[in-house]
């Protein structure tokens, strides 16, 4: 076994990098080759339906189904002169994944043969089996019944020689089983409450529309070392290895020179995805070895959350063809940074962007503070509930552990604009205000030109930070679907923008001016949401018990973080805005705490499995050689010569039988406490059973583990280690 460990880090290391030929056109040329956006829309539909199909999209416009054959006719030529063969319904269940069920282009012809066949009723709705995906007891086991139905505001895309129909996916009954139902009702909610708003500076906007970029991080092994790690393949992340001499503390790989294999890698992917609509942007070296990051343009909230899904699966494909796997679990190393998914969020209407400052007018910095305050508000009064949408058993390793924002959400301003807002909230009268812009800067450097400085500061250890046109939510796991929280954040946003509106308009019909209501409502809002704001370091101590007095949510209990979906104030914000009823919260958490058991269930038969047949025999092998060794010694050499020479065998032997000792009770303490658990019928009880008795027992155990990974010769140790696991190109 041990041989072959070493063929497969001797086999990583002459992997040559793939020729990746690139197309001959620009980026821009191919941009979107596979999808049916709008230009192939406008060539392969009638004009009148052209129009229509238009006007779902922007206007959100109720959808004519008698339009459908005519779209679907569209689609199935462009489609079938791109190789297409097969379509499926592409949606977003409760897995965390995405799901899709290929049929192909065919119906009998009623003369023994087959024509090709894609109608409007195939591509509007569909019923897919629903009765084994996740669903919180909604449906039981014998109801099968689930309806996919078409999303147009997402284009359609090819996948190999697919056509992948965006779609929701919903019960028998009507309630969502899916992400993307209760995010377009969230997007809903909050376009309609912020238009509202907005009309008290101008009158003309039509629409608001939530904008999300997201920057997805992940790590890249060699395929060889991956599939010789049990724990990777079946969790994700290592459940045992000692840390390497040398990781990221020397911060050589933070913005480095892309390694060639890599590059390769991120050259193949960037032209698949942009053939795909996903405006890449950016790709760099992150701070952990073999960590790197992959970032768009932003774009509208519900598309870019699927162009986040479709890439995560694009870059497991391009990936293995490059002989990496990628691992997209928040914390797959212990002792260096994990992965997240920072996501920008922002609010902008056909006017610009509502969040941009400086406002070039009052009025405009005040429609500016406006909405920064009720965003504010939103997260204040939800900060649970938003810390539960982005809470997992994976992203519960990442969050507080000095390398990514800690479990209390809290949010970052910078000077300028907290003193603003504080000038607000002391001011008396309605007096004019407004917010500098960038400022220069001058380097004494003379070839060096001037420097446009932010008016606000970075706060890497905020997880809702605002950057200057927008909230940089950075506590998202890098495996998440961006669409949990999201959801949270534009209902709880649309939430406190309708409160705010229905307090003005109460202050003018009792006589104020707009611009004096709207102040008096924000001095208001800017005092109550204070306990939300802050800039300090977020990883010290002195924050978490600050946070406890402040009245902000210090819970760090995933399971239990779970209950604020079904809180009073949680059930009220997503009944009223019209986003998930009471039955639907209820069974996304049973969802919720079994996921979480399940994925710490399997991690720990994992590690009972990996113990007993690696670990253990492993070590007592080097064991014995040494005893042996000092049998052979007390042949040769007296008793006091064997007892000063032998020394550190006898003490390697006490040491090993010490851990090994300790590890096997470990491993039967740890199959009682999932037997004792596992008997638990609440699945809420039951996940908290596998958070404080299970969960703790496998670090005990990793512990010793790890210690042995030090002492037992290195030509014994069947795992591929952290140097070899992180250092490979």
């Amino acid at each position: 076994m041990a041989n072959l460990r070493f063929q497969v880090v001797e086999e990583a290391f002459k992997k040559k990098p793939l020729e990746v030929i690139a197309p001959v056109e620009r980026p821009s040329e191919y941009f979107g080759k596979y999808v049916f956006n709008r230009a192939k829309m406008y060539k392969y539909l009638p004009a009148d339906v052209y129009d229509k199909l238009i006007d779902v999209i922007d206007n959100g416009a109720h959808l004519d189904r008698s339009i459908a054959d005519s779209v679907a006719a569209g689609m199935k030529q462009w489609a079938e002169e791109n190789g297409v063969t097969h379509y499926t319904h592409w949606f977003q269940p409760l897995t965390g994944g995405t799901a899709e069920k290929h049929d192909a282009f065919i119906e009998h012809d009623g003369k023994g043969g087959m024509i090709e066949e894609f109608s409007g009723k195939l591509l509007v709705q569909q019923e897919p089996d629903a009765s084994s995906f996740p669903n919180g007891g909604i449906r039981n086991t014998f109801e099968a019944r689930g309806y996919s139905a078409w999303d147009p505001t997402s284009p359609v895309f090819i996948m190999d020689d697919t056509l992948c129909i965006p779609t929701i996916f919903i019960s028998y009954t009507g309630e969502a089983l899916d992400y993307k139902a209760p995010l377009l009702r969230a997007l809903h909610a909050v376009n309609v409450a912020a238009t509202e708003v907005c009309h008290y500076f101008d009158p003309n906007v039509k629409k608001v529309t939530s904008n999300l970029g997201w920057e997805q991080e992940y790590f890249l092994v060699d395929d060889g070392l991956w599939a010789a790690r049990p724990d990777l393949v079946l969790t994700g992340r290592t459940l045992m290895g000692h840390d390497s001499a040398k990781n990221q503390q020397m911060d050589d790989h933070y913005f480095g020179t892309i390694p060639d294999r890599v590059q390769a890698f991120m050259k193949d992917l960037e032209i698949q995805a942009l053939e795909l609509s996903i405006p890449c942007k950016t790709r760099h070296n992150e701070v952990a070895p073999n960590q790197f990051e992959i970032a768009p343009i932003f774009e509208e909230t519900n598309l870019a959350v699927d162009h986040n899904m479709l890439l995560m699966s694009l870059m497991k494909k391009v990936a293995r063809k490059h002989g990496f796997r990628v691992l997209l679990h928040e914390k797959p190393f212990a002792g260096i940074n994990g992965s997240g998914k920072h996501n920008n969020w922002s609010l902008s209407t056909d006017t610009g962007v509502l969040l941009h400052a400086p406002g070039k007018t009052p009025e405009s910095t005040l429609r500016f503070v406006t909405f920064i305050v009720e965003t504010l508000m939103g997260v204040y009064k939800h900060n649970g509930l938003l810390k539960a949408s982005i809470m997992s058993a994976t992203n519960a390793h990442r969050l507080g552990a000095n390398e990514a924002p800690p479990a209390i959400i809290s949010s970052f301003l910078g000077k300028q604009l907290t003193d603003l807002l504080n000038h607000i909230e002391n001011s008396t009268d309605d007096e004019t205000f407004n917010m500098a812009g960038k400022k220069g800067m001058k380097m004494d450097i003379p070839e060096i030109p001037e420097l446009l400085i932010d008016n606000t500061d970075r706060n890497r250890t905020s997880p809702f930070a605002f950057t200057g046109n927008r909230f940089e939510f950075r506590a998202v796991g890098s495996e998440a679907n961006c669409a949990s929280a999201m959801i949270v954040l534009n209902t709880a946003v649309a939430e406190a923008l309708r409160n705010f509106k229905t307090r003005v308009d109460a202050l003018i019909a009792g006589g104020k001016s707009t611009n004096a209501a709207i102040l008096e409502v924000l001095r208001e809002d800017i005092k109550t949401c204070k306990p939300i704001r802050f800039d300090g370091n977020g990883y010290s101590d002195e924050w978490v018990e600050e946070a406890k007095k402040r009245g902000l949510d210090c819970e760090t209990s995933c399971p239990v973080i779970f209950d604020n979906y079904l809180s009073k104030d949680s059930i009220k914000m997503f009944e009223d805005e019209g986003v998930m009823t009471e039955k639907e919260l209820d069974a996304r958490n049973e969802v919720k705490w079994e996921t979480y058991t399940k994925k710490i269930q399997i991690e720990a038969r994992v590690m009972g499995d990996l113990t007993m047949n690696h670990i253990i025999p492993v070590a007592t092998h080097y064991q014995s050689q040494l005893a042996k060794n000092v049998q052979n010694m007390r042949q040769i050499f007296s008793e006091k010569e064997v007892e000063k020479l032998c020394a550190r065998n006898v003490k390697i032997i006490k040491d090993i039988a010490e851990r090994t000792q300790i590890i096997e009770t470990g491993v039967e303490d740890l199959v009682n406490a999932r037997k004792v658990a596992n008997k638990i019928t609440d699945e809420r009880e039951k996940a908290i059973a596998y958070h404080d008795t299970v969960a703790p027992k496998m670090e005990e155990i990793r512990y010793h583990i790890d210690k042995l990974e030090l002492t037992v010769s290195d030509e014994l140790w069947t795992l591929p280690k952290y140097r070899e696991l992180l250092f490979i190109r």
